[in-house]
């Protein structure tokens, strides 16, 4: 392997890591809900949610925001032993907001017969669907051909491009840190185009008339400097819309599923 600071492995090998752990938490939760018994349910309420989230944000002192999301909330009732329980958790996997919707809406509506797996030791516990989240296996494929990627390249490729750049730079021991920045700049830019894609795709979305409800600035106070005792109180938009895109789209999203 070629003689390269830790922190360019470590930079390059974080986000397979978040990814394994994540994965692997999960697929322990989808094992012990694969022994969880069943019991018959109805669906009584099926519509969409608007909910507070808190959010990460460096900026501020608290070290968290929140922000508004849109959720489908579905809830069943089942009983167990004699006992009704109430409960809105479809999935296994973590409903982070804004996702599928009108999808989940469209399959559980009001009156829909569902079948219930709960926890034995703690009924109250239960979900619709207790398969592993969509798309976790992929991201798993993924993060393991970056990591053959990262190891093949630094046993082949990382080298010789480490000496390459040694030739045009002054400080010869900073261009382990030249590849680093670079392969980080590539994610970057990745990450870029997909957020454009996300904007392309944006244009396209259904539009309706709405009223603005709330419209006002959030003070905070922001995080503080280094060597400041604290940071300063700064101000951000905070609005709120009745009947706004995202519920627009659930809402034409349904009329388009029957």
């Amino acid at each position: 392997m070629p003689d390269l600071p830790w922190f360019v492995y470590a930079m390059l090998l974080a986000p397979f890591g978040v990814i394994v752990i994540a994965a692997a938490y999960k697929t322990l939760q989808v094992r012990a809900a694969s022994d969880w018994p069943s019991a018959p349910g109805k669906v009584v309420v099926s519509a969409p949610e608007v909910r507070t989230v808190k959010t990460f944000d460096d900026t501020r002192a608290s070290g968290h925001g929140s922000e508004q999301r849109n959720f489908a909330n579905v809830v069943y009732e089942y009983s167990v032993a004699g006992v009704a329980f109430r409960n809105n958790r479809v999935s296994i996997g973590e409903d982070l907001g804004n996702y599928q919707v009108a999808e989940t809406i469209a399959k559980y509506p009001v009156g829909t017969a569902v079948t219930v797996y709960y926890n034995p030791l703690h009924p109250k516990d239960a979900v619709l669907e207790r398969d592993a989240p969509k798309g976790m296996w992929g991201c798993i494929g993924i993060a393991g051909a970056i990591l053959l990627a990262v190891v093949f390249g630094s046993a082949f490729g990382l080298h010789q491009i480490t000496e390459a750049i040694s030739d045009h730079i002054p400080n010869v021991a900073m261009s382990g840190a030249v590849v680093a920045f670079s392969a980080f700049g590539a994610v970057v830019a990745l990450f870029a185009l997909m957020m454009q894609r996300q904007a392309s795709v944006a244009k396209v979305w259904p539009v309706v008339d709405g009223k603005v409800t709330m419209s006002d600035v959030d003070a905070f106070r922001g995080a503080s400097n280094v060597g400041a005792v604290m940071g300063k109180v700064m101000g951000q938009f905070k609005g709120r819309a009745e009947g706004g895109t995202i519920n627009a789209i659930v809402r034409e999203e349904l009329a388009k599923q029957g």
